[in-house]
């Protein structure tokens, strides 16, 4: 079976964060992705990222290379590309240069037009700028950074393909491409419909760790064990708590009612002090089988061990390097499996001649420095 995005052309200009991942995930997908290297890119075979992909190393600065570079947009359906707005115009790779039949996936954190669409960013600059980053801090102190997991790869990589994705359906209807400006700063917002439900409600408070979802919740946090180890409970329903009382031991007509807010911070308290009585280990066994949506807090290697993730081949170690197998599955269609990261510049030979270089010209394009 071949993956559901087998013959699916992908051109993706090389860069760091969510355009890579977006790439690698079509590329599982069955898409061919083609990266465009600089020249002088080093090589890293960590770099999960560029896995299943093949690589050609151009010097962008010479016309003959921006040309070679043309040539392999003009044959893709898609391109992908991270840079500032203009860097492509500037290159003569522009929508307005390249097939008007080519999705022309650009990828930013505050987008194609506005104030700041010049300006440097990273995840944590695009969930400061929209709110967000406001909702994790606690009452005595600032917000950790989440990783770059929310801007970069929830509110950039995802919107990205599902914006590609989206123009690849509508130009089968009208033989059309069009660019997708994929923006971190609008993607983010996106994803708070259930928060910004909730505070039109008004069942959210601005108060930082006073919500169901912020750590402000008795029953729903982590905690630390006797151990030194932490345990995360989400026991949000109403049977969901219930059953943490029950392997907490506690008998819920003697306390008060779970949304009573006033009086979390004496059920935080005796949540803690009951969780911090035994091992976490200890914990796991107590609401193995229940309900109570409680779960050990792995640490990366741990989680490589669980059973539930073992079962479903969730990590995979091609090469010895652990990392996330293909996701999500399909009844009809296989995501490929992982090829190791190649070099870059690895497969300019093929990629060439498969556009109808010679040998030769090849060679020519190697001496003269326009190819690596």
């Amino acid at each position: 079976m071949a993956g559901p995005l087998d013959g699916l052309k992908v051109v993706e200009m090389a860069g760091l964060g969510p355009a890579p991942l977006a790439g690698q995930l079509l590329s599982d997908m069955g898409a061919e992705v083609v990266v465009i290297d600089r020249a002088s890119a080093p090589s890293d075979v960590h770099d999960i990222n560029r896995r299943g992909k093949r690589s050609i190393a151009l010097n962008l600065k010479s016309d003959v290379g921006l040309a070679v570079a043309r040539d392999l947009i003009c044959q893709a359906d898609i391109l992908i590309e991270g840079f500032r707005p203009g860097v492509m115009e500037r290159l003569g790779l522009g929508p307005a240069d390249l097939p008007d039949t080519l999705i022309y996936g650009r990828m930013t954190g505050w987008g194609q037009e506005g104030p700041l669409a010049q300006t440097a960013g990273h995840d944590l600059t695009y969930l400061a700028q929209t709110g967000v980053l406001s909702l994790l801090a606690t009452a005595d102190a600032p917000p950790k950074p989440p990783l770059n997991l929310i801007a970069d790869y929830g509110g950039g990589s995802m919107f990205l393909i599902f914006g590609i994705l989206s123009a690849v359906i509508a130009r089968g209807r009208t033989g059309k491409g069009q660019v997708v400006d994929a923006a971190m700063i609008d993607g983010v917002p996106a994803m708070m419909g259930l928060l910004h439900g909730f505070m039109a409600s008004g069942f959210w408070s601005e108060e930082p760790g006073t919500n169901w979802l912020d750590g402000g919740a008795p029953f729903y946090r982590c905690y630390r064990c006797a151990d030194g180890r932490d345990i995360a409970v989400a026991a949000l329903e109403p049977q969901f708590y219930a059953a943490l009382l029950d392997g907490l031991g506690l008998d819920a007509a003697t306390l008060s009612d779970q949304n009573d807010r006033e009086q979390w911070p004496a059920m935080t308290k005796m949540f803690k002090e009951l969780f911090a009585s035994r091992s976490r280990d200890e914990w796991v066994e107590t609401f193995a089988g229940t309900d109570a949506c409680v779960a050990p807090v792995l640490s990366m290697a741990e989680a490589q061990r669980d059973p539930h993730l073992k079962a479903r081949g969730t990590y995979i170690a091609p090469d010895g390097i652990v990392q996330a197998a293909p996701a999500p599955r399909f009844s009809r269609s296989a995501p490929r499996t992982p090829a190791p990261p190649t070099p870059p510049g690895a497969d300019a030979h093929a990629l060439l001649s498969e556009l109808g270089y010679d040998d030769a010209r090849i060679e020519n394009l190697r001496r003269e420095r326009h190819l690596t």
